[in-house]
């Protein structure tokens, strides 16, 4: 079994593009992380250092998902986050893919893939959960002094 894909799903979306129209607007590796499920590298994302302090926001529609308060180094390879920055700003989905329960993270205004949230690892968080998101997924917005 595959993960869920917007195309694949059927639920409709406040930004709705077609294949032809993501295809021109992400690059290949884009594409194949926010429109089919895939999964950037670990330790090669752009953001899994940051400390910039700003707002996180898809990078397929520019909707806000998580802030930089909510950031902590977890270090697995990949951004993690213990709480989106609106609960309605995400949505979770089972996923098996991978012939386990893991739950996936799109963003609920365009249903791009994000990444995957888990909980009970031991994090010294607020939230207990780790929201391991994609770095390509995100574009960063810096909060303006």
């Amino acid at each position: 079994m595959t993960a869920h894909t917007p195309e694949t799903t059927g639920k409709t979306y406040d930004v709705t593009k077609t294949d032809e129209q993501w295809r021109a607007q992400l690059d290949p590796q884009e594409y194949h992380v926010l429109r089919q499920a895939g999964t950037e590298r670990p330790f090669t994302g752009e953001y899994e250092d940051t400390t910039t302090e700003g707002v996180y926001a898809c990078r397929g529609c520019g909707a806000e998902l998580f802030t930089s308060a909510e950031k902590f180094a977890s270090h697995c390879g990949w951004p993690s986050f213990f709480d989106p920055k609106d609960s309605d700003a995400v949505e979770l989905l089972e996923d098996t893919s991978l012939g386990m329960r893991r739950v996936e993270v799109r963003c609920a205004t365009c249903g791009s893939h994000l990444g995957h949230v888990f909980e009970g690892e031991g994090y010294a968080t607020p939230t207990d959960q780790r929201y391991c998101i994609n770095s390509i997924s995100l574009t960063l917005r810096p909060t303006r002094a």
